[in-house]
């Protein structure tokens, strides 16, 4: 029997055998299309219970077993994994044009959602009926049918696109190694590193080190390595993945994928895919969007040029460098961060061993929501470095089941994210609590270290955890407003707000304990810690801005005259450009995050949530960081709320007022 068809509570991991998948994504979407045709075919006339509430609750075997499937194929993949996205994922593109084109189901909703003034509906079922109208309308069930068609052959497509870009970048970061045996090239390498390198070419049989694009091998290398022309290697070969003259290369899988949403947009009579993507976010409107970055970009220019300029004076003065490269900004970054803040990222990285950081996230989930976390050995996993953990509140009632995966390896894509195996949901009167996920790429431990972390992976898994607390602790009615299902612009809030916690002394005396002493993190580190926070946040910013104004220059205009990506994209970036331009690099190709993750007109969010986020802990500064007052009515406003309500009318009902951007100019001592 396929153990994905049987009925389990937690993925049944180590029985899942690769051959399994496709039968059961086929018979899930079999299952899934008699679920539909049984709302189609009820003779009573269509109700919010026997339609609205019918459709949120179909196709639960088969979401069950895709989300399986994609997350191993982001967590854990291998070839031939990746041969059966490719195969599997047109199926489910035309499966869910099935539904949204499926005329008499649309006419069922549309009949409910014309009644809906008479139907006396809480505001969340409101919500539900008229996100489910809209995603018929906003995906092509009033259109006719030859615009039906051609809609379903360009999702297909994209669905395609989108994979095959990913596995590019992929195959590309897997492709580059740098094998070095000679001691001066790994002069100003931490130890730590160095065992890395040699643990890497040990496993590979090869003398000395090797180092990889992996963040963990990738990133010291760029801040540490004295060798400059190693480090112009090692930047080059990161900044042209999938920029070659390989089979991996995106040039036209990128314009391919900005050329189908455009003609998507313009069929169901939108101006661009920009336009009808931001109809359903806070934003808005690409107009807002735009002038909401060149607002922050007025601000935090000046600051970026200036700290640019000091940094190229103290290269200067340092090592006689002329020219400033993209090479050069982490290494003498890092020099200058210092010799101004006596502050040494490799300093603080043995008060932040990885146990210790997680019971500290733990501790403070505690303090301000009450939860509490057990490490359970019980719960099937698809890989050994997979913890796995009960969820309970304090008065031991069952939250949710939280995964964690921290280290980098073969077939694990690079970055962190938070995912999650069911939603939660209240079913029959039951509960249904969710199983949530984080994935990391964490230095892993060594014959003679444990994991130390990074000031900067500190705040990364602070922000994947806060994003798995709005999945934790999820207590919506419908799978489909649970949790992380909030407007993007919005969904960054919870998971940046929890950062700030790292930057507290009242938080790190938690946690930032020495791993071979057991002594707290000073508190000289703290102040500096704090102090650093706002080093170089012109130039953070400003790059932040550049990557949202990429995008909003690929979405937010008709993309048709597009012939040369790197014309294009130096072109954007004109008015954000601080290093010279590197012609063998290309952003693009390798920016995932709208190509392939879901944030196409949408990479101004993280600004976006930046601002709520730095005006929500404003409060929490003003009455204390644990309070308990500030902290139930997030939870209760926010956290528990997932997408029921206007995202706007949730945070000024936690807030008391709409956010304003002084407080992260504050933060980031930009005024």
């Amino acid at each position: 029997m396929n153990p994905l068809l049987q009925d389990f509570n937690t993925p049944p991991f180590s029985k899942i055998s690769n051959e399994d998948y496709k039968p059961a994504i086929k018979k899930g979407i079999e299952i899934a299309k008699s679920e539909i045709d049984e709302i189609i075919h009820n003779t009573d006339a269509p109700t919010f219970e026997n339609t609205t509430v019918a459709l949120d609750f179909s196709g639960e075997k088969l979401n069950k077993i895709t989300s399986i499937f994609f997350n191993l194929n982001s967590a854990e993949t291998n070839d031939e994994i990746q041969k059966i996205a490719q195969e599997v994922s047109p199926w489910l593109s035309e499966f869910s044009n099935d539904i949204t084109l499926n005329e008499d189901l649309f006419k069922r909703v549309k009949a409910v959602y014309d009644t809906r003034e008479n139907l006396d509906l809480t505001p969340e079922q409101e919500m539900l009926l008229d996100k489910q109208y809209k995603s018929f309308a906003r995906n092509g069930a009033n259109l006719n049918e030859e615009a039906k068609i051609k809609l379903r052959e360009i999702d297909a497509q994209l669905s395609k696109l989108s994979l095959q870009f990913g596995e590019n970048v992929l195959a590309e970061t897997h492709a580059f190694e740098m094998h070095l045996t000679d001691e001066n090239d790994v002069s100003g390498l931490p130890e730590s590193v160095k065992e890395s390198a040699k643990e890497v070419a040990k496993s590979k049989e090869k003398e000395g080190y090797i180092f990889t694009l992996d963040y963990p091998s990738y990133i010291p290398f760029l801040t540490y390595a004295d060798n400059r022309e190693l480090r112009k290697k090692m930047a080059i070969a990161a900044g042209k993945k999938a920029f070659q003259d390989n089979e991996f290369n995106n040039e036209n899988v990128v314009l391919n994928i900005v050329n189908l949403r455009q003609q998507r947009a313009n069929l169901l009579g939108y101006k661009t895919h920009a336009h009808f993507v931001l109809e359903e976010r806070m934003a808005e409107t690409p107009e807002k969007v735009i002038e909401f970055s060149n607002n922050l970009l007025e601000k935090a220019k000046p600051a970026a040029l200036k700290e640019f300029e000091n940094l190229e004076n103290f290269a200067k003065k340092l090592d006689g460098i002329d020219q400033l490269q993209k090479w050069d900004g982490s290494y003498y970054s890092e020099k200058l961060k210092k010799e101004l803040f006596d502050l040494d990222q490799e300093i603080l990285k043995p008060y932040f061993k990885l146990e210790n950081v997680i019971d500290g996230v733990f501790e403070i989930a505690n303090r301000l929501y009450d939860l509490k976390f057990e490490e359970v050995f019980n719960i099937d996993k698809y890989h050994e470095d997979v913890k796995t953990y009960n969820v309970t509140d304090t008065e031991g009632n069952f939250v949710a089941v939280f995964y964690a995966d921290f280290h980098p390896r073969k077939g694990k894509r690079n970055g962190a994210w938070m995912t999650s195996y069911k939603s939660q949901q209240i079913k029959n009167g039951i509960n249904e609590r969710p199983q949530v996920s984080i994935v990391c790429n964490f230095t892993k431990p060594t014959a003679t270290k444990p994991s130390l972390l990074t000031f900067t992976e500190v705040t990364t898994l602070f922000h994947e955890f806060g994003h798995a607390l709005h999945g934790m602790l999820a207590n919506t009615t419908y799978n489909s407003l649970s949790g992380t299902s909030v407007s993007w612009d919005f969904v960054e809030l919870p998971s940046q707000i929890l950062e700030n916690w790292c930057f507290e002394k009242e938080a790190l005396e938690l946690f930032a304990k020495h791993y071979e002493t057991g002594e707290v993190i000073p508190m000289k580190y703290v102040e500096k810690i704090k102090e650093s926070a706002s080093f170089h946040e012109g130039m953070q910013t400003l790059r932040q801005l550049s990557f949202g104004l990429l995008d909003m220059q690929w979405h937010g205009q008709n993309p048709s005259g597009i012939t040369s990506i790197k014309e294009f994209e130096n072109d954007a970036f004109s008015n954000t450009k601080l290093y010279p331009d590197v012609a063998e690099n290309c952003m693009s190709t390798a920016f995932s995050h709208i190509f392939q993750g879901g944030y196409s007109a949408g990479y101004y969010s993280y600004k976006w949530a930046e601002v709520l986020d730095a005006d929500a802990f404003e409060y929490f500064l003003e009455e204390g960081i644990f309070n308990k007052e500030v902290a139930t009515k997030f939870k209760e406003n926010v956290l528990s709320k997932g997408g029921t309500e206007k995202p706007m009318d949730l945070y000024k009902r936690f807030r008391g007022k709409e956010p304003k951007p002084d407080a992260l100019l504050k933060r980031a001592g930009l005024v």
